[in-house]
């Protein structure tokens, strides 16, 4: 086995070896979703991103700009709508699992390689490609400057009033869902009373001993919903839990709940679906050493809640966070309007040079809006002069480097990939038991 073929096995196990240890099922499951291609194995292994970053010099991260709130994961397939406090539907980067303190570049450097490895899956040439990527990054720079300039920069996200083309559809796409479609969904009226439906997959009874846990950690959670967001009493009122299994690439091994509320009104309709999910290690943090940021979160549910907050404006009112035997959880709605940009779609790079535009906007504005409830005291300047003062008037050469990075991380992502992949057939990874 090479040296990188090494590098990967251990930076896989230092990272997931805790939660490997206790579900080596679903991690096996992870792995051989991540095994299926070179995008798949890049959102799964963000670890190995960092520690390659770690590594990595980085010219346009000073003091400032190398420890601001990023997203951690970023990558194409991390964006999607939300409606947001203010009841208005949204596209914006929709994953805060990774979140975290870092270098500007870091996100975007992530979100371009992830460019890079999906124009290759598409059969795109290098010059499409570079194209596409030096879109995306004059875009952000533009939009830096912009809120340096227009001190309104929290009034501006991408809307249903001003977006065109595949954005505009996935955001029509989210208006046509309904509360009542999800809810009708995931539970079921039983005896003039709304309870979660038992006979889904992914979904679980709990034993007693463990609800009685979650409600304890429900309760707890209530504080730590900011002052201005709260409700009545009667919103919060439990009408059921439920254990859930099976989701995506970055979560195997994660422990998580869906818990049913009143809501606003004892209206059936008004039933509110909540997520309660084990919090994770943000990748980032492996590889940023500074003590002060690390000891400002009691856990990582903790500093999920904390890190979407500053990077959402107008974050969900449910956000908040809470603790289970110790381990850190975060809380948020299960919202029916929540729909991904489906890059399947997307083959012809015209229809893919207005999305990157759009994606560049929504990169500045998480790394330069915060919810106005937003209470942390990491980052306390303005991060779009930071940014803006780091690039200063080399904005071609940084968007050089951001492509010249993309391209050179793509081809290391796929050589990389393949060694995953021997690794795994062959047992070289330890904690994950039989690949039988």
């Amino acid at each position: 086995m090479t040296d990188r073929g090494d590098r990967i096995v251990s930076v896989l196990e230092e990272a997931f070896s805790g939660l490997m240890a206790a579900d080596p099922a679903a991690f096996r499951h992870k792995f051989r979703k991540m095994a299926a291609e070179p995008f798949a194995f890049y959102r799964g292994s963000a670890c190995l991103f960092y520690a390659d970053m770690a590594e990595l010099p980085d010219e346009w991260a000073d003091d400032r700009t190398g420890r601001i709130w990023i997203q951690g994961d970023l990558h194409a397939q991390n964006f999607g709508t939300y409606m947001d406090a203010e009841g208005t539907l949204v596209f914006d980067v929709n994953d805060f699992d990774e979140a975290y303190l870092g270098s500007f570049t870091w996100d975007v450097r992530r979100f371009a390689a992830s460019m890079a490895l999906l124009g290759w899956r598409k059969a795109l040439p290098d010059g499409v490609i570079t194209d596409l990527i030096r879109t995306y990054v004059t875009s952000y720079v533009a939009q830096i400057r912009a809120f340096v300039t227009r001190p309104d920069d929290s009034l501006f996200s991408l809307r249903l009033d001003n977006t065109e083309g595949a954005l505009h559809r996935v955001l029509q796409r989210a208006r046509l869902e309904t509360r009542i479609g999800l809810l009708n969904d995931k539970t079921a009226i039983v005896n003039y009373e709304r309870r979660f439906r038992r006979d889904r997959e992914g979904t679980h009874e709990l034993a007693p001993e463990v609800l009685a846990a979650v409600l304890r950690a429900f309760e707890s959670y209530l504080d730590t919903i900011p002052t201005g967001k709260r409700a009545s009493s009667r919103t919060y009122a439990v009408k059921d839990v439920v254990g859930r299994s099976g989701f995506g690439i970055g979560s195997a091994g994660l422990h998580a709940y869906n818990i049913l509320v009143e809501g606003r009104s004892q209206a059936l309709e008004n039933d509110v679906v909540l997520s309660m999910k084990q919090a994770n290690v943000a990748a980032p943090s492996r590889i940023v050493p500074d003590a002060r940021i690390r000891s400002y979160f009691t856990d990582h549910g903790h500093r999920t809640a904390v890190s979407q907050r500053a990077l959402q404006a107008h974050a969900d009112p449910w956000l908040g966070h809470t603790q289970i035997d110790g381990v850190g959880y975060v809380v948020a709605e299960l919202s029916p309007y929540e729909a991904d940009l489906d890059w399947s779609d997307l083959t012809e790079p015209a229809d893919m040079l207005p999305v990157l535009d759009y994606l560049g906007r929504a990169t500045a504005k998480m790394h330069c809006v915060a919810d106005e409830d937003s209470a942390q005291t990491l980052v306390d300047f303005q991060c779009e002069e930071a940014i803006a003062a780091a690039i200063g008037d080399r904005e071609d050469e940084f968007a050089d480097s951001i492509v010249a990075f993309a391209l050179d991380y793509a081809q290391q992502t796929r050589e990389d990939h393949r060694l995953f992949v021997d690794a795994f057939r062959e047992g070289r990874i330890k904690g994950v038991g039989s690949t039988a």
